[in-house]
């Protein structure tokens, strides 16, 4: 084997031990296809749209940021091909919640306003762009701020 050939099994490796683990969506676009199918059920609610992957400091990213009346909402957006791992708001653990606490935090500082209403929504998608959505769900005030963070 040349080097070439012993460079490329070194990145075929590599992009195994840390690519994307533990996803069971349903392909590499699922998270978009989720997001977007999240996006429709939330304007059919009555939410306007902010922004969508709104990026936040270095490592935050906020998959949708609506509006509901004066509240701000930050949604979590989890998609999974079937539910055989559990439900996909079980995704949203303790570590995600405290990273999505940080974003939104550090989102209200950008905006220079007091006493601004949010809170954190999850909605669940399971299907795929191939067979459409299963299910969606829209799970309103999934969590509160991550007790460590404070803001106004």
């Amino acid at each position: 084997m040349g080097i070439p050939e012993k460079v490329a099994v070194l990145f075929r490796a590599l992009a195994g031990r840390f690519g994307k683990k533990g996803n069971d969506g349903p392909g590499p676009d699922s998270g978009l296809w989720g997001e977007q199918q999240a996006e429709a059920l939330l304007e059919r609610g009555g939410l306007g749209i902010l922004g969508r992957r709104v990026r936040v400091g270095r490592r935050g990213e906020i998959d949708l940021l609506a509006r509901d009346g004066e509240e701000l909402v930050f949604v979590e957006v989890k998609t999974r091909a079937n539910e055989a791992l559990g439900a996909p708001i079980s995704a949203v653990g303790r570590r995600k919640r405290h990273a999505l606490s940080r974003a939104a935090v550090r989102y209200l500082k950008t905006l220079r306003a007091r006493h601004v209403r949010f809170r954190f929504d999850v909605v669940e998608v399971v299907g795929s762009p191939a067979a459409g959505v299963i299910r969606i769900r829209h799970v309103k005030n999934a969590f509160p701020l991550d007790a460590c963070y404070r803001v106004n």
